[in-house]
Formats: structure tokens, C-alpha cells, sequence
């Protein structure tokens, strides 16, 4: 059962991988990157809405109770995570925005410590420091931050969202079904993100053409090509595996394989986009991904209340 969670949360981050890659397509098409998170929230909503609706129609049910806890988690959980993600890749490598995103696991350990003031291992605080010294790394710090400083924050800011996520993940409580919470959050987003994205503005014609994923080249694809795959691998199938991995592995386990996509990424954008890293943003890379994976194993060492638990619960991907 274990090798079978392994498996799954492997799949899954691959399929994550494709995500900013495939969204460059549609952006390079002449969609804004608010008007491709829409794009990729409303159809995978629908579709996953489709699909729980036919074969698993309670997971869609929630209690009035809920109804808050479903909306901030729509809108911080998923549309702030997408939308500023989405925004971040378009000042900045794929490869370097899902580095920033992946400052989350060890947001959510300063979170625990300070707010839920959960006593850690030593080991947190030394993967949260490796972390940022890897951060340092990336960005080149010691020559001035040589990256877009916009597209930085922004990613920051999606890493943040995206701890929110794992936190109000963590929060979910038993009756509730883990897949209609991805279905109503993305469809919840679809509809906050509707006055930003005003889909009656979209160049639909886009998805008819065939283009290159940036003006420097790459491979050519067919934009509706580029998005079914963003829709159906990088959205509803990453979270279907995403979310039975977890139930099968412990949360520590399940978020250390979904690093991954940050190497799956890189490698999805070199191969589709044609973007390459430095030397010294692989090397802080790869200390930004042993930082966050050591901050998140270490977690589960102490956890005195169950109810206070944060980074030890299964927490469900996003990118």
C-alpha cells in the first residue's frame, strides 16, 4: 500500500509539472495570465464537477457550516495560488516560480511555531534556514537580486497562499470528502477571479492557433493542445492521484515526493519552453528543495494535540 502511495504522489507531481509550461502557451497565444488561471479553474471545475456528479455525488455536498471555510479556501487556497503563480512565470523561469512556491512547507513551520506556538524538532528550523540560504542562492543575492524583483514577490506571495492552503487543508475534518473541496474550490475561484479575468474579453480565437511557448522559441504546439493538457494532466488528474497518495502515505512523506515537481517543472519547461538554469540557481535550488524537505519531515516529531497539528496532517497539492 505504501510503494502504491509512493507511486501515485510521483505521477502526481509529474502531472503538476506541466502546469506553468502549458499556461506560457496560452499566454504566449495573447491570453493575460489572469485570463489562463480562469481558463484552467472554470474547466477543470466543471469537469471535476461532472465527474463527482456522476460517480461520486456526495463528495459534493457540504454542510451550511462549511460554506466560509469552502469560500477562503477558493480564494486564498486556489484562485490566490494560480493567479499569482500564473503572473509570477511570466516575469520569471518556470523553474524559479515553483521555487518560490515551494517556500511553503517551510512557511508552514514558522507558522506552527510561532502562531500555533507547537515546539518543532531542531531539524525544522535547520531546513527552514537551508531554505532561505538556497533562496539566497537562487536569486543571486550577493550580485543584487538579478531576477524580475516583481516576479519574486509574486512568487513569494503564491508560496504563502499555497501554505494557507496546506494549513486550511490540515482543517478539512472528517465527513468531508477531500475531492469536493478541490471541486467547489476551483470553481469557487472561477467565479471570485470572473471580474479580473472577464471572460467575455478573452481572445477565444487563441485556442484555434498554433504557436511557440515564448518568443525565444520552444516547441510549437496547438493552444487547445497545450491547454487540455494543463486542464486534464496538470489540474484534475494531478489532484485525483494527489489526493489518494496522501490518504496512503503519511503528510511528511506525501509533500517530500511532491518537491518533485519543482525538478519535474524545470525539466517540463526545458524540454517544452526551452528555459535553462544557471549553475548557482541549480545548486540553490536543490538547497531550497533539502531545506523544505528536512523543515517538513522534521514536523512530525513532536505534536503534542492532534487538533493543533499543522504540517503533520495531509496537506493536498497545488501549482
Amino acid at each position: 500500500m505504501r510503494y502504491v502511495g509512493l507511486v501515485l504522489a510521483f505521477v502526481s507531481s509529474c502531472c503538476f509539472a506541466f502546469s506553468g509550461p502549458m499556461a506560457k502557451y496560452l499566454i504566449a497565444a495573447g491570453l493575460e495570465p489572469i485570463e489562463a488561471v480562469w481558463t484552467r479553474m472554470a474547466g477543470a471545475g466543471l469537469l471535476l464537477m461532472a465527474v463527482l456528479a456522476v460517480f461520486r455525488p456526495r463528495a459534493l455536498r457540504i454542510p451550511r457550516s462549511k460554506w466560509p471555510f469552502f469560500g477562503l479556501f477558493a480564494l486564498v487556497g486556489v484562485a490566490g495560488v494560480q493567479s499569482l503563480y500564473f503572473v509570477a512565470i511570466t516575469m520569471l523561469p518556470v523553474g524559479i516560480a515553483l521555487l518560490l512556491e515551494f517556500m511553503a512547507p517551510v512557511m508552514v513551520v514558522v507558522w506552527v511555531r510561532f502562531v500555533r506556538k507547537v515546539h518543532l524538532p531542531r531539524a525544522a528550523y535547520i531546513g527552514a534556514v537551508a531554505a532561505v540560504a538556497g533562496l539566497g542562492i537562487v536569486v543571486e543575492a550577493w550580485q543584487g537580486i538579478s531576477l524580475n524583483a516583481l516576479g519574486l514577490l509574486l512568487g513569494l506571495v503564491a508560496g504563502a497562499c499555497c501554505a494557507g492552503y496546506f494549513l486550511m487543508a490540515d482543517s478539512l475534518g472528517e465527513g468531508l470528502d477531500p475531492l469536493g473541496l478541490v471541486a467547489w474550490g476551483m470553481t469557487g475561484a472561477a467565479v471570485i477571479l470572473l471580474p479580473f479575468a472577464r471572460p467575455w474579453n478573452i481572445p477565444w480565437q487563441a485556442f484555434t492557433a498554433t504557436t511557440a511557448p515564448s518568443e525565444t522559441g520552444g516547441v510549437v504546439l496547438p493552444v487547445f493542445v497545450a491547454y487540455l493538457i494543463m486542464v486534464v494532466v496538470a489540474t484534475v488528474i494531478a489532484y485525483i492521484l494527489g489526493i489518494n497518495a496522501v490518504r496512503r502515505l503519511s503528510a511528511a512523506v506525501g509533500a517530500t515526493v511532491a518537491t518533485l515537481e519543482v525538478i519535474g517543472g524545470t525539466l517540463v519547461a526545458w524540454g517544452f519552453v526551452g528555459e535553462t538554469l544557471g549553475v548557482f540557481q541549480v545548486i540553490g535550488g536543490l538547497l531550497v528543495l533539502a531545506g523544505a524537505v528536512l523543515a517538513q519531515t522534521a514536523t512530525p516529531a513532536e505534536q503534542p494535540d492532534p487538533a493543533s497539528v499543522s504540517a503533520s496532517t495531509e496537506p493536498v497539492r497545488v501549482s
